[in-house]
């Protein structure tokens, strides 16, 4: 069977030397973010579920195959003892397992169960076209992966050990790597073969490291709004003094400059041009904008009340000085119902249940959700964005550093969109974007 190590396996297991050193390999891959988290290896299966402890255990021996030793390598013994035994093609892939690094790899063209294209972000390897039938089953445009890349007969394959890396491990690892090389940190890392054979280890824990405290928390994120506040969603509802007609409120509210008219009766309220861009936060930030302005709250009058929705508290107790001493004389104090994350979703779920017998048409859902996510990113491009230093997508364009910023968020949204649940959404065409900000070779 072609790339069988079973006979391989079987060779050092048999042998006492080989096999402690094979153990000693994996250790260092593996040990570090169990012993900080408290974990054996047996762990493992519950903590991460399958097929991910051999997964890890694959990443430990891969890179033991390419370890030299004061009395040799374990792939030049085997073959030398062995290797008549094999097959041609397991030789290769042996000898090719021993001399390749593992990398980490952005993913981009894929062909599901055909092939994709491998860009090396820490090697000086040019991207190569992948043959691979499984793993792209599940790859999305801009994933970022590790493993090995393996040339065999002309073509390139991928070995059997291969991590999918979020964000947050990608920038670990690439920390971890300066670190022990001693390279600058605002650099773009190119290292040689010989530099990553070396690092193997730093990969996985960059991994485990970040994978573990996920499945490990069973708590929802953080999540904040743009002014780093938590979120919690108020509802309040002003009711009318005796003999007050809607008019009378409408006409104090439109008073004021950070409530935009959206209807008859109904506002927006805007935070100041030119505030402060939204903070860097480690959760999740929920935010809206509109015409580069972030969006504080809705209010909207109805039957004999004046009703205000905004996410914190901080914004509530604005919002209420705001309105009492725009329209205090026509309102009485307001009813307020406080609500969590955790709440608002098990609402909208309970929501979502009750729709079920009445779902929308599936090409008329794409159709809403296509035309809704053309809106906000087309001004998401004039708004600020944390990732780019605050400034938007169409003004970071304009420097070097800045479009290589902007690359990156493209990458990002497109990545995080492929990955959703919804169809439509992961159908979402980005190429708009790309060409409206000029970039459209940076997405070969």
């Amino acid at each position: 069977m072609r790339n069988d190590i079973s006979d391989l396996l079987t060779f050092i297991s048999q042998d006492d030397l080989w096999f402690g050193r094979l153990q000693e390999v994996v250790a260092e891959h593996l040990m570090p973010a169990l012993e900080e988290f408290d974990l054996d290896y047996d762990d493992l299966p519950e903590v991460l579920g399958e097929p991910w402890p051999g997964v890890l255990w694959g990443c430990g021996f891969e890179d033991f195959l390419s370890r030299q030793y004061e009395d040799g390598n374990i792939v030049d013994l085997y073959l030398k003892r062995r290797g008549w035994n094999e097959p041609a093609a397991n030789r290769e892939y042996f000898g090719a397992l021993r001399d390749t690094p593992v990398s980490l790899y952005e993913v981009s063209e894929v062909k599901p169960g055909t092939s994709m294209v491998l860009k090396d972000l820490v090697g000086d390897a040019k991207p190569v076209t992948v043959l691979e039938g499984s793993a792209t089953q599940s790859l999305k445009q801009w994933d970022r992966i590790v493993v090995r890349v393996i040339s065999e007969n002309d073509v390139h394959v991928i070995s059997g050990a291969l991590l999918a890396f979020s964000r947050e491990a990608v920038a670990l690892l690439l920390d971890g790597l300066s670190t022990v090389l001693n390279a600058d940190k605002n650099d773009k890392l190119s290292l040689a073969s010989n530099q990553i054979l070396k690092c193997a280890p730093i990969f996985t824990s960059a991994w485990l490291f970040t994978a573990l405290p996920r499945a490990l928390s069973k708590e929802l994120p953080e999540f904040t709004n743009a002014d780093g506040e938590d979120i919690m969603f108020h509802d309040l509802r002003f009711p009318f003094e005796t003999g007050v007609r809607q008019k009378e409120v409408s006409l104090c509210l439109s008073e004021l400059n950070c409530f935009a008219a959206d209807g008859a009766r109904c506002w927006t309220w805007l935070a100041p041009h030119g505030s402060k861009a939204p903070r860097e936060n480690d959760g999740l930030v929920l935010d809206s904008q509109t015409d580069g302005r972030t969006v504080l709250g809705h209010i909207e009058l109805k039957g004999k009340s004046l009703l205000i929705n905004v996410n914190s508290s901080a914004r509530a107790d604005r919002v209420r000085h705001l309105v009492m001493k725009a329209a205090g004389q026509y309102l009485k104090q307001p009813l307020t119902t406080i609500r969590t994350v955790e709440q608002m979703m098990a609402e909208e779920q309970d929501e979502l249940d009750l729709e079920d017998a009445d779902e929308i048409p599936p090409e008329i859902a794409r159709q809403i959700v296509r035309e809704h996510m053309d809106r906000h990113y087309r001004e998401t491009l004039d708004a600020p964005i944390p990732a780019l230093g605050g400034k938007s997508p169409n003004q970071a364009v304009r420097s070097k550093e800045g479009r290589v910023k902007v690359v990156e968020w493209l990458k990002k949204l497109e990545n995080n969109s492929a990955m959703h649940q919804n169809e439509a959404i992961e159908e979402y065409d980005f190429g708009w974007m790309w060409a409206e900000l000029g970039l459209q070779e940076y997405r070969k």
